[in-house]
């Protein structure tokens, strides 16, 4: 591993190397990172406001050059600001920020619609093929019991006998009482195995004809359709909404502002005195401060009890208030901008392609599907309160909250063992 400047006796941080930097100021390296992700911003615009009769699939991928370009500015802004003069930097940085979202904002709600649509697909397939299974098992004279019927219900000495006795007698069994908890957690403890094994990920998807008749018995496949109706409603809405948001950003004078300072990035950077000391003593200082607070930040996060399987803490924590739920996120929402702003800082300087590097980039998408999953989750908690809802729907929405949670579950344990290597 390089060593840094002479003054300095701590280690060039995990995947980045000096090499390439002695002979060049800071402030060079910074320019040239910089002028290229200006380059990339400024190529994408014009692509995007190019001929009215292009593709659409070629304007959104303009629009994710452009948004990839301006958070890339940003996080080295955010970085190695102390190279950049503060009163010019920081207000780009928060434009861009800006920026950013209200492009990509129509983006999220059109990828949360299909992502909800086809979970709640495969949910509803699954809930047919069980039952399909069911009938099967009927149909080879298997005698598969009822709700209330079997030995269970007719077996002497359960809770539903021996409470009426005691309240007769007027006295109560402490034993029993002790016994009741042991079994509410263990028929708990049943429906939370039969929940995972309805919303795992090795669920088959359904066929194009089948989930074109839409057909089912089921309670799931009856108010599947429903609750896909009102997601549909509710985040096309958001969508177009996000879309005229988003025209109308393109448009104003706040963004022919930010394109212009963009363009600045091009010709020339306001650089500080401090930028014209050697790179190689001052820009992995910066990168280190952006990995130590990564790693202090993924070390508050509960990562021992996100390596169990099945822990349910993502899905519990999703059952309490709303408050709560966003508290429970917000440390990991908080590692990946993070995480992010480390590859960013990583990118500037040379670096190895290394297992570190495969492993951040490994965690970035992780942490990107826990994102997408939580806020996927949170769509359907806002479409659960619509009043009036029928319980067929309701049902249905509640069943697809517990398998985003349970993907954000997933999302954790992955990057639970991705960061421990």
């Amino acid at each position: 591993m390089a060593q840094r400047h002479p003054d300095t006796a701590a280690e060039t941080p995990v995947g980045l190397t000096a090499d390439g930097l002695p002979g060049r100021d800071a402030g060079t390296v910074l320019e040239q990172y910089l002028r290229d992700q200006a380059t990339g911003f400024l190529r994408a615009l014009t692509a995007r406001e190019g001929e009215p009769g292009r593709p659409q699939d070629d304007s959104a991928e303009a629009g994710r050059l452009m948004r990839r370009s301006a958070r890339r500015i940003a996080g080295a802004l955010h970085t190695y600001g102390t190279l950049t003069d503060p009163a010019w930097s920081e207000p780009l940085r928060a434009e861009l920020g800006w920026l950013s979202g209200t492009l990509g904002r129509e983006h999220q709600y059109a990828a949360r619609l299909t992502r909800l649509i086809t979970a709640l697909q495969r949910l509803a397939s699954a809930e047919e093929a069980a039952g399909a299974a069911g009938q099967a098992d009927d149909d080879l004279g298997l005698w598969l019991p009822a709700p209330g019927e079997g030995p269970a219900a007719n077996r002497p000495g359960t809770a539903a006998e021996s409470a009426p006795a005691d309240r007769k007698n007027g006295t109560g069994s402490a034993e029993a009482l002790r016994e009741t908890p042991a079994r509410a957690v263990e028929g708990t403890e049943a429906l939370a195995g039969a929940a995972r094994a309805t919303t795992g990920r090795r669920t088959p998807a359904p066929s194009p004809a089948a989930a074109e008749r839409g057909t089912g018995t089921g309670p799931l496949a009856v108010g599947a359709a429903r609750a896909g109706a009102l997601l549909e409603r509710q985040l096309t809405l958001a969508r177009t909404r996000a879309h005229s948001a988003a025209l109308q950003a393109v448009g104003s004078s706040r963004f022919h502002a930010v394109v212009d300072a963009v363009a600045l990035l091009a010709s020339e950077v306001p650089l500080t005195p401090a930028a014209h000391e050697p790179a190689e003593a001052v820009l992995p200082l910066l990168a280190e401060q952006a990995h130590t607070r990564l790693n202090e930040a993924a070390a508050d996060l509960a990562l021992a009890r996100a390596r169990h399987p099945y822990n349910a803490d993502a899905l519990y924590g999703a059952l309490a208030t709303e408050q709560v739920s966003e508290r429970q996120d917000a440390p990991w929402n908080r590692v990946r901008v993070l995480l992010r702003l480390r590859r960013y800082a990583q990118e500037v300087l040379p670096f190895d392609d290394t297992d570190p590097t495969a492993r951040f980039a490994a965690a970035a998408r992780v942490l990107e599907q826990h994102r997408e999953a939580a806020e996927a989750a949170a769509a359907v908690t806002a479409a659960a309160r619509t009043p009036r809802i029928a319980p067929a729907t309701a049902y249905a929405l509640g069943v697809l909250h517990a398998d985003q949670r349970l993907e954000v579950e997933a999302a954790r344990y992955a990057f639970a063992h991705l960061w421990s290597r």
